[in-house]
């Protein structure tokens, strides 16, 4: 559950939008920025003008199957569907980068030569 309140204001777009699309997806319905705006205003939220229109074209001629089942090799124009993805793996790597960078020996530069 990701509470959506909290979001920042991008995060929180990206997010109502990819629910969105989703839905009208699994209604099988096409996904147009009209209907994205119709699903996000009937949920009770709000987003900046350019988001559906964006989600819109990003999956337009897209198997959306295809999206969901293969997160981590989707095409460029599924880019905002697959962020969530690519953000926990970068968070990973990260993780390990620093760990790594902790253990490097710096010669008794600062007096750690013991």
């Amino acid at each position: 559950f990701v509470d959506v309140a909290s979001l920042p204001k991008n995060e929180h777009d990206e997010l109502c939008c990819s629910y969105a699309a989703l839905l009208l997806h699994d209604e099988g319905l096409e996904i147009s920025a009209e209907k994205l705006n119709k699903v996000i205003k009937a949920s009770g939220n709000q987003v900046e003008s350019y988001w559906p229109t964006l989600f819109a074209k990003a999956v337009q001629g897209q198997n959306i199957e295809d999206l969901l089942t293969n997160v981590g090799s989707a095409p460029a124009a599924a880019a905002p569907v697959a962020a969530a993805a690519g953000a926990a793996k970068e968070e990973k790597k990260e993780e390990k980068e620093e760990e790594e960078e902790a253990n490097v020996d710096m010669g008794g530069l600062f007096g750690d030569d013991y």
